[in-house]
């Protein structure tokens, strides 16, 4: 299913680091790859385990890491939209992966977890049809990502990286159909 016509290219303030398993790089449904080809600011990199000296040459002086504050990650700061630590924000760090996978990536990675924290709240649904996960109210990467940044820079236009997205969604749900 080829989603390449409905590409776009959209500009940022804020540079995404989107940290991709192995396994997702192959998926049919990687929305991380999506994003970041639609993000002009945007750096993919795969691994499941990065070095620390790697990983701090990847990570620019403000950045947060874009993940649930879930119980067992250790408490830090919380980005808000439209608060000063976000206008100071160079950088959205984002994992793709499955969530199980994404939470041994950065239990390997502590310090993605010591990053202030960019998290959701509310009921949250995703148009992800073609791909369940296995916690509630959870986005696909690229759904997170054009949430984020659209809160954090709210004069862009960033709902506009979902229309890949929509595409791929309506090619595979019409293919399940025949």
């Amino acid at each position: 299913m080829c989603y390449c016509s409905a590409l776009v290219h959209v500009p940022s303030r804020i540079k995404v680091l989107i940290i991709q398993h192995p396994q997702e790089q192959k998926h049919p449904f990687n929305t991380g790859r999506m994003a970041h080809l639609c993000l002009d600011n945007s750096e993919l990199v795969v691994a499941e385990s990065l070095s620390e000296a790697s990983l701090r040459r990847l990570l620019q002086p403000h950045s947060a890491l874009l993940y649930p504050s879930l119980s067992w990650l250790p408490p830090v700061e919380s980005i808000e939209p439209e608060s000063p630590q976000s206008a100071a924000l160079e950088q959205l760090v984002v994992i793709d992966a499955t969530w199980r996978k994404s939470k041994k990536m950065l239990h390997l990675h502590p310090l993605l977890q010591k990053l202030p924290r960019l998290s959701f709240s509310g009921e949250l649904e995703s148009k992800y049809q073609v791909r369940k996960s296995s916690m509630e109210n959870s986005l696909s990467t690229i759904e997170s990502i054009a949430l984020a940044i659209q809160a954090l820079e709210p004069d862009g236009d960033f709902m506009q990286l979902l229309q890949p997205f929509e595409r791929m969604v309506a090619l595979q749900l019409s293919e399940m159909k025949r």
